[in-house]
């Protein structure tokens, strides 16, 4: 049985459980700018080159995940914005 006061969801320096069973690509609920901030934290641990070896591909895949989660989110925003501006004015051809 677990120590109530250790908590099993993360590592001792109070970081994300670094499971191998956790899916680096699920980024399902992450909103963006928390997606940017978690991207700058993996990268600046990239940067250190003291990133342990065995976790090094599942940072980058994470990283990569969150890049592609930000340009979407990115992309669905101007699309929006543009048809918000088009509705301003009805006679203008977009």
């Amino acid at each position: 049985m677990s120590d109530p006061a250790t908590p099993d969801a993360a590592t001792p320096d109070g970081g994300p459980n670094d499971d191998p069973n956790d899916d680096p690509n699920d980024v399902s609920g992450v909103r963006y700018a928390d997606a940017v901030d978690e991207r700058e934290a993996i990268l600046t641990e990239l940067e250190d080159d003291s990133i342990d070896v065995d976790v090094l591909a599942t940072k980058v895949a994470r990283a990569a995940a969150l890049i592609r989660l930000c340009r979407s989110r990115i992309s669905e925003t101007r699309l929006e914005v543009e048809r918000i501006v088009a509705d301003l004015d009805p006679d203008e051809p977009s």
